[in-house]
This record gives C-alpha cells, sequence and structure tokens, in this order.
C-alpha cells in the first residue's frame, strides 16, 4: 500500500482537530524572529505555541527569554522597560526581575521579595541569523537546530531582505503548502509557475523529507527571468523542498539549459520559516539566497528587491488569503473533514507521520 493510501485522520472531539497534528510539539526549537529584529535594550514580544514571551537582548549580545506575565497582576512585561542592561521592570508596579526570572527588586513596603514572585524563563540562542527559542521542559540541544546555516555565508550581495508576516492559519496548512510545490502552477501562475508534468519524488532520512518536482524543456516563470541569463526562454527546471520538524523548509529552485547538468544552473534558496503563534495563526520568516549567481554585479541590488518583493506578493496575497480560507472552512464545518489525497501530498502525509510519533515522544 502506498503511503497516500495508508494515511488516515482521526476524528477527534473538535470539528476539526482530526485534520491537524495535536497538540504543538514542546521539545523543540522555535523561531521567534529574524536576529535583527532583536536590537540591544529593547523589549520584543511574540506568541509561540500559545505561550506569549518577552525578548530582551542584553549588553554581551545574549538572549533573555521570559513568560510575558507579571506574576503579580500579570501585567505584560513587555509593556516595561529595561533596566542595568539585562533586565526588565514591571510596567505596572515596578517589580524588576533579572535575565532567569527571578525577581530581584520590590519597591513596596519592606521591599521583601515574595518566593513566588517569578517568571518561567526559557532557552534562548542566536543561530543562522534568527533567534531561536526552546519551548519545552527537556534539557534544549542547539544542535537540534535545522541546518540553515547557508545563511551565515551567504554574501549580503545574493539575499533578499529577511522577512516575516503573519497567515491566519493553523500552520499545518502552510507547511503543507509549501511541500506542494504543484500549487505553484494555480495559484501563483505567472510568478513562481510550475509544470503539471513534472516528476515528483519523496525522499526521507532520518526526519528530514525532501520533496522533488523537475520539468524538462518547459517556459521560464517570472521571477526566473530576474536572474537567468541566457537568450532562451526554455529551461529544465529542478525544484526540491527540504522539510525539517516541526516547520522549517528550505527550496533550492534551479534553472539550467535543456539537457544541462541542474549543478552548472542557477537559481536560489527560499528559507521558509514557519513560527505556530496559535492554533489559527503562523508566524511566517522567509528570504532567499541566489546560487551560481550569472548576472552582472551591478545588477544585484534591483534583482534581490524584485525577487523579494514578487515573493512577498505571492506569500501575503495569494498563499495567505487562500489558506486562511481553508482555515475558516474547516473551522466552519458541521463534520468531520477527512481529505482526499493525491499523489502530490506523499511528502505532506510523511511528515504528518513524523509529528504524530514525535508527539508521543514529547
Amino acid at each position: 500500500m502506498s503511503a497516500v493510501q495508508e494515511i488516515t485522520f482521526h476524528p477527534q472531539q473538535s470539528r476539526n482537530a482530526g485534520y491537524f497534528t495535536q497538540p504543538f510539539l514542546t521539545n523543540a526549537w522555535y523561531v521567534a524572529m529574524w536576529a535583527k529584529d532583536l536590537p540591544p535594550a529593547t523589549l520584543v514580544p511574540r506568541k509561540i505555541i500559545n505561550e506569549a514571551l518577552v525578548f530582551l537582548r542584553k549588553e554581551d549580545g545574549s538572549i533573555v527569554a521570559l513568560a510575558d506575565r507579571c506574576p503579580h497582576r500579570f501585567a505584560p512585561l513587555s509593556r516595561g522597560k529595561v533596566k542595568d542592561g539585562d533586565q526588565i521592570q514591571c510596567p505596572y508596579h515596578g517589580l524588576v526581575f533579572d535575565s532567569g526570572g527571578a525577581c530581584v527588586h520590590n519597591p513596596h513596603g519592606s521591599q521583601a521579595i515574595p518566593p513566588a514572585a517569578k517568571v518561567r524563563s526559557y532557552p534562548a540562542v542566536e543561530k543562522h541569523r534568527c533567534v531561536w527559542v526552546w519551548m519545552g521542559t527537556r534539557t534544549p540541544d542547539p544542535s537540534l537546530i535545522p541546518d540553515f546555516s547557508l545563511l551565515d555565508t551567504a554574501p549580503e550581495a545574493h539575499m533578499t531582505k529577511p522577512d516575516h508576516i503573519t497567515i491566519g492559519a493553523h500552520y499545518q496548512l502552510v507547511s503543507d503548502n509549501l511541500l506542494d510545490l504543484s500549487h505553484a502552477i494555480y495559484l501563483h501562475e505567472g510568478i513562481l509557475g510550475d509544470s503539471p508534468t513534472a516528476e515528483i519524488k519523496v525522499e526521507q532520512q532520518g526526519d528530514t523529507v525532501t520533496v522533488s518536482r523537475s520539468a524538462k524543456s518547459v517556459p521560464l516563470v517570472g521571477i526566473q527571468r530576474l536572474y537567468w541569463p541566457h537568450p532562451s526562454t526554455i529551461v529544465d527546471r529542478v525544484n526540491s523542498i527540504r522539510w525539517d520538524a516541526p516547520c522549517y523548509l528550505l527550496l533550492k529552485a534551479t534553472v539550467c539549459l535543456p539537457g544541462q547538468d541542474p549543478a552548472d544552473g542557477s537559481g536560489y534558496w527560499g528559507v521558509h520559516l514557519l513560527t505556530p503563534e496559535t492554533e489559527s495563526t503562523t508566524a511566517y520568516h522567509f528570504t532567499a539566497v541566489r546560487f551560481n549567481v550569472q548576472t552582472l554585479e551591478s545588477e544585484n541590488e534591483a534583482i534581490n528587491e524584485k525577487i523579494g518583493e514578487r515573493r512577498r506578493f505571492a506569500f501575503e496575497q495569494q498563499d495567505g488569503p487562500l489558506i486562511a480560507a481553508q482555515q475558516r472552512t474547516i473551522d466552519e464545518a458541521t463534520e468531520v473533514l477527512n481529505p482526499v489525497l493525491l499523489s502530490i501530498d506523499v511528502g505532506p502525509v510523511r511528515c504528518k507521520r513524523i509529528l504524530e510519533r514525535m508527539l508521543k515522544d514529547d
């Protein structure tokens, strides 16, 4: 029996609970933001798997992540002030908390600090130009952060602006969208379009799944024209996207002359970092890094800007509204939904199984 035929979605009490892998994986690293979005001495709030957090970059560059809730009257600490470079003062009654979440100053009465005056601290690190936070209770291992080391060495001249949007849907709908490269034919026609005759291949190494689509002697699509140096508009295309649990994807989009080795072609790495905020909202961080660049260096800035603009348009104006509409359809259904599965769903199905196994061990 094929992987597609084997998959089942189990109804639960909530009408849509069977459609998603529930609940969220906790013992995992999640992207809180791009590192550039956390300047020193600034309190930045984020919601990750239903938990409100506040982030602070200390004077030494390391990162503090605390529950965004004072234990006194539950005011959000993110509305407070930074004290002495690495402490946070509550905006409501002035309690001060250190980087580990312990209250270190009570300005009232005898100034005695109640034993319960502390907030949860979360391990956080900066890696691959991102701020990552560990949401679970097990000992965090930074080596478990998925490999996006290409961001560490990417020339700025070949990289689009690190960007982000919010999509009003469960993160698995966004992940399924990215793993299904065939949707670009229809939803992104003229921008990221693909060929309906493409060959699909799914590979799995450990808990990493890669879905590939290749098409021969097909027309260039809009975004490829920006970095393609040859006059011919008929090319071979190879797209592959790697998935790492719970929600991190890396696309390699390659174009080359018909019959040419794809390794000699040109294209870009598309970085897609999903962060589940709630069951119905996802923070979507993305950028692109061109490889084997064959255009003039003087054109880099304009090409990067156009690639960034078109990818953001595709995600924000095309993917986002449709995925949010999917979410509403699922939420409003009066019966449990069991989707019809096609050959293009093998990748998403494989990833769902991995998540289900990880949740059992979580």
